[in-house]
């Protein structure tokens, strides 16, 4: 691990005398490239060196046990065991940072929602849940599109799909993939009983023409006039759009938009997401032995999460987390969640890795 920090602490020092260059300066993608990556690497060397800071005074404490002083041998004896917390704590922190980084982590993430068992009541909280991930969307100051959506006759959603742009959106969203069930009294329920509904979340991050190549050839685009709730048209051009991969069956369909091409473009890079997805899991399958200490990030048949209202309680089931806030936790407060989630994993990868 030292050898590895050292070369990253020398490309760190390189890359802070090529910010200085002229020709550097006069290249702004040279420029920019340079500044992206001495970004990422001040995450690890302030630490290292905090790190090797820790064991240069471990080292001189215990040379203090050989002091001829009784006083000054006791100190280092009290010193000692506090810098080694020090130390191995300072040392899981950059072990963490060394893990190899998911390449997806950085990009714009898909949202599928689709009401489960429940009826009408799983629609109104796909609703819920969607305005939930709107609001945490808007507190990262991200953006969020509407690619797809079928509204129910309640005014939630039998299904709605969404586009997240913004730097890290799949880092943390990608714990939300898997079945979301909630407990509460339903509008319609006149005796008062708790009724259990589920939703179903998908998380694809955003597939670029660099990760995933699908032949034109092998597309078939179809038309057709949108519809509103009940399935009644909303509008009187065929301006929907269906694409699918002929090869593998897989569809999407966007009806967001008045313009047909932008409808096709927006249905086109779910599909590539799907696909791209499709393959994923496939290598995952493979490594489902090896990984399966690990928080699940898509098995969208396991029941992850429990929102039971009359308790006011959160329960994550993958990490035993519970969090009596459902009223913030709605509102789009998620970040505890994911940040438990996250380091749960990261603690599974360090064992692995040991």
């Amino acid at each position: 691990m030292i050898e590895k920090l050292k070369g990253i602490e020398e490309r760190f020092i390189k890359l802070e005398h090529l910010l200085s260059d002229p020709a550097v300066i006069s290249d702004q993608k040279k420029y920019q490239a340079y500044l992206i990556e001495l970004g990422e690497l001040n995450k690890i060397v302030p630490k290292f060196r905090e790190y090797e800071g820790l064991l240069e005074e471990l080292k001189e404490a215990k040379e203090l046990l050989r002091d001829n002083d009784p006083e000054i041998r006791a100190m280092a004896k009290e010193e000692i065991p506090v810098l080694e917390s020090k130390t191995e704590a300072k040392k899981s922190q950059l072990n963490v940072l060394l893990m190899p980084k998911d390449p997806r982590d950085d990009k714009n993430v898909i949202i599928e929602i689709r009401a489960g068992t429940g009826g009408e009541e799983a629609g109104i909280f796909a609703g819920d849940l969607f305005r939930m991930y709107s609001r945490y969307t808007e507190s990262k100051n991200w953006t969020m599109e509407i690619i797809e959506k079928n509204v129910s006759s309640s005014g939630g959603f039998k299904e709605i799909v969404t586009l997240v742009k913004g730097k890290g959106a799949f880092s943390c969203f990608k714990y939300e993939s898997g079945t979301h069930r909630v407990q509460r009294v339903p509008e319609t329920e006149t005796q008062g009983r708790v009724h259990t509904s589920a939703v179903t979340v998908a998380v694809l991050p955003e597939a670029e023409d660099v990760d995933i190549d699908i032949n034109p050839a092998d597309l078939r685009f179809d038309v057709f006039r949108a519809s509103g709730p009940g399935g009644q048209s909303v509008n009187t051009t065929d301006s929907a759009v269906r694409v699918t991969h002929v090869p593998t069956g897989v569809t999407a369909t966007c009806q967001d938009e008045k313009s047909q091409h932008k409808n096709k473009v927006k249905a086109l890079g779910v599909l590539k997401a799907r696909i791209l997805d499709a393959k994923v899991r496939e290598e995952d399958a493979k490594r489902a032995a090896e990984r399966k200490g690990q928080v699940g990030t898509g098995d969208r048949s396991g029941r992850i999460r429990t929102y039971n209202y009359p308790q006011g309680r959160m329960t994550d089931h993958r990490i035993g987390l519970t969090l009596y806030r459902l009223d913030t936790i709605m509102e789009g407060h998620i970040q505890e969640i994911i940040d438990e989630l996250k380091t749960y994993n990261q603690a599974q990868a360090l064992k692995e890795i040991a």
